[in-house]
């Protein structure tokens, strides 16, 4: 796979890992919190296992400021789709306004030096 996409596909899945370790426990709200707590480190004990080797394969190619940019991005973008689909909330207009900024500030991160 190429060193630039490498870092990204890891990325995706450790947020898919993450996104289920701190928001998946929402829908079981009646089981004690140390229970959930400790599911949730070993959900995010393999996240780690994948940040970790993106974020490591990834500065390789890319500066800090831009994995850093490109894990946000795609946070918000699980985070998302994960909030629609498994939490069964809805997306607003202010949701969507925010996450817009956010992409145009990924936008100037990536595009380098403004003349």
């Amino acid at each position: 796979m190429s060193p630039k996409l490498l870092p990204i596909v890891l990325l995706l899945a450790s947020n898919v890992f993450m996104t289920f370790a701190w928001y998946g426990h929402l829908k079981f709200g009646g089981k004690p919190l140390y229970l959930v707590i400790l599911v949730s480190w070993l959900i995010a004990l393999a996240e780690y296992c994948f940040a970790v080797p993106a974020n490591r394969i990834g500065h390789n190619v890319y500066s800090a400021a831009e994995l850093k940019t490109m894990q946000e991005v795609i946070t918000l973008t699980v985070f998302s789709v994960f909030s629609v689909f498994y939490l069964g909330e809805r997306l607003t207009y202010n949701h969507l306004a925010g996450f817009g900024f956010i992409g145009l500030g990924a936008f100037f991160v990536f595009k380098g030096p403004l003349n």
